[in-house]
């Protein structure tokens, strides 16, 4: 049984939280309107297949970079430190009780063991095939989670390369993967 050791919520508090540490209150407002100016980009961006998508993955950062604002104010901080943020170390504690409850309940089903995986969530983007697309067709974007961008880029063009899928009826080709939760450096 497969465990995600985090979710796409988790990965983007997290990855936001340790781009935040030491940090001060300007370089975190500016951070803030960076988060707003992108969840507002994909807003009016091309809507996608999945739940999970751009405008997502930009929404859970910005939720966190408004949610860390205040509590520099409330603490009465310099400089962010997650230590000092209670709600982030009650998240981490909330994530780890996730993960032991998934074990167990994967344990006690007896169906697979339990293999605890350290996806990423990727953006693959696609382009049009030259003399195989229709005109106007734009080429999906997707976000999948996956352990790496060749399993993303397998996982992608499983689902959306099938008959009937985007990648057939754009005539669409997988043209980049990019890790986007956590981003390189944040987390691992």
């Amino acid at each position: 049984m497969l465990i995600y050791e985090y979710l796409p919520h988790e990965l983007a508090r997290l990855g936001v939280i340790a781009r935040a540490a030491g940090l001060d209150r300007r370089q975190v407002a500016a951070q803030v309107r960076q988060a707003q100016e992108r969840a507002g980009r994909a807003r009016v961006g091309c809507a996608e297949p999945h739940h999970l998508s751009e405008l997502v993955v930009s929404e859970l950062r910005c939720v966190q970079w408004e949610r860390i604002a205040p509590v520099m104010g409330r603490e009465q901080v310099a400089v962010y430190a997650r230590s000092l943020d209670s709600r982030a170390v009650r998240c981490e504690e909330q994530r780890l009780q996730r993960l032991m409850a998934d074990v167990a309940e994967a344990e006690w089903s007896g169906v697979t063991a339990p293999e605890i995986s350290r996806h990423r969530v990727c953006r693959i983007g696609a382009r049009a095939v030259a003399g195989r697309s229709r005109p106007g067709a734009a080429a999906p974007v997707v976000h999948l989670m996956a352990a790496s961008a060749g399993e993303a880029t397998e996982r992608a063009w499983a689902v959306h390369g099938k008959g009937g899928g985007p990648y057939r009826r754009t005539g669409g080709r997988i043209a980049s993967v990019e890790q986007v939760l956590p981003e390189f450096g944040e987390l691992f």
